[in-house]
């Protein structure tokens, strides 16, 4: 069944995971917190997670107001919760311009650019080298 209601919508992004999140803000919303069809303490079980996710709601005064739902793709735990971070942090400034300011100042906008190296000829791995001998 499809959800019917208005939302507004952000895109994060971190290492190679991608998360659509989509945030409710209507009078019947439950504060009710979707990733990929399950709860999101049940998807993000580790300690600290639900606390980096949380971040732009708890700056935003919004924790518990509104319903999200997100859809993620690809990447490992941390790369996904990063992206649900930046993708929530988005789709808040869509809805209020006016919460820009104290998101930025707390880093929820910046995206991550770090990705792990390519690995180089000759080399065994990004950097490491094989062991030199001289004779």
């Amino acid at each position: 069944m499809a959800d019917t209601r208005q939302y507004y919508e952000g895109i994060g992004r971190r290492k190679s995971a991608s998360a659509r999140v989509r945030i409710y803000l209507d009078n019947d919303a439950t504060g009710a917190f979707s990733v990929n069809g399950k709860e999101v303490k049940e998807y993000f079980p580790r300690f600290g997670d639900y606390e980096v996710l949380s971040g732009p709601l708890v700056d935003a005064k919004l924790m518990g107001k509104v319903d999200i739902s997100v859809h993620i793709e690809g990447g490992g735990i941390t790369g996904q919760a990063s992206a649900v971070r930046l993708g929530l942090a988005r789709a808040l400034v869509t809805y209020d311009e006016n919460l820009r300011s104290a998101l930025r100042s707390q880093g929820h906008l910046t995206r991550d650019a770090r990705v792990k190296e390519r690995k180089k000829p000759g080399l065994k791995r990004a950097r490491k080298a094989p062991t030199y001998t001289k004779r």
